[in-house]
């Protein structure tokens, strides 16, 4: 089973239009956790300049040349075997920043 880590990356089905999409596992990690699920966030390349959006740095592991972002907005659980591939890693500043936009969007700061 998969065991995702901070800052990971993976392929998930999210239903919308049948094809993947990168999400950011920005939850703990937790190897006894009571439910095999991780928060996440999906990454996109359609950028609007919002607040709800991180800027991430480019990395070979993600296909094409575009910029991108999180999008803290959606924020969601999956469950850990809808994880379908691991795309890479994202340096651990960046999950570090995403996640305290998390807390401004959350108001937890």
């Amino acid at each position: 089973m998969t065991n995702p880590k901070p800052g990971e990356v993976y392929w998930v089905d999210l239903g919308l239009k049948g094809k993947l999409r990168p999400l950011l596992v920005v939850s703990r990690e937790e190897a006894a956790a009571e439910r095999a699920l991780c928060i996440c966030v999906p990454l996109t390349t359609q950028i609007r300049g919002g607040d709800y959006e991180v800027p991430l740095p480019r990395v070979r592991w993600l296909p094409g040349n575009d910029e991108g972002v999180a999008n803290v907005q959606g924020l969601t659980a999956v469950e850990n075997h809808r994880l379908e591939r691991r795309a890479g890693r994202y340096e651990p500043v960046v999950t570090r920043t995403v996640r305290g936009k998390i807390a401004w969007l959350l108001e937890l700061d």
